[in-house]
């Protein structure tokens, strides 16, 4: 993983971005944001076209964070619901079981068209609820959502490569070539915790190398 950019601008968004030469860089991410405390609270929205590697993603996280057994994509039901222990490092100071148990959510909005539905459904008041909220295809609930704490944009390497139509399929080896490009902005303090995570492993890779 190379970090390219990083920028600061007045309204505390702090972005910066990675390169995915394969899948494993992808779980890396993944596994450094599920060690982060402030995960349990945090919306992270990702973003790309189809077969970019969101779900990829998602399943990594979800299952870094201790989600056991198939991983569904929330494609057609907009919405699957898990609930894990907190790992040891984020459950720390957690205070009751109760506390110590994280709530996650796991959202795709690529088939939402009905404003009504957001009411409908009761998202709002999912939305409000602890836990920690991931969204696929939030520009489909633009207008909706409340404000991400972090936003994960995730592009093809090779602007060229063949893209999936069903966006359900395991995106990461779906084209020729698995490299990705990672563009990753910080919304808010809980964002620019979870972002401090990947800089940093951004910068362990690069002394690796």
């Amino acid at each position: 993983m190379i970090l390219e950019t990083q920028t600061l601008t007045p309204n505390l968004s702090l972005s910066l971005s990675l390169s995915w030469p394969d899948e494993s860089a992808c779980q890396a991410c993944a596994e450094a944001l599920a060690g982060q405390p402030d995960i349990r609270q945090a919306q992270i929205q990702l973003v790309g076209p189809l077969g970019a590697g969101k779900t990829t993603f998602a399943r990594h996280l979800l299952r870094a964070l201790g989600v056991t057994g198939r991983i569904k994509s929330p494609s057609y039901a907009i919405v699957e619901p898990y609930e894990v222990p907190l790992p040891a490092a984020v459950a720390s100071g957690a205070g009751s079981d109760d506390a110590a148990r994280l709530p996650l959510l796991h959202f795709d909005f690529y088939r939402f068209n009905d404003p009504q539905e957001w009411e409908d459904a009761g998202f709002r008041e999912l939305f409000a609820s602890p836990g920690l909220k991931l969204v696929e295809w939030p520009e489909k609930a633009a207008g909706l959502l409340p404000p991400a704490d972090l936003k994960l944009q995730i592009d093809f390497a090779d602007d060229s490569a063949n893209v999936s139509a069903d966006p359900s399929a395991h995106p990461i080896t779906d084209t020729d070539s698995p490299a990705r490009r990672l563009q990753a902005q910080a919304c808010s303090p809980v964002g620019l915790s979870l972002l401090q995570a990947l800089r940093s492993l951004s910068s362990d890779d690069a002394t690796r190398r």
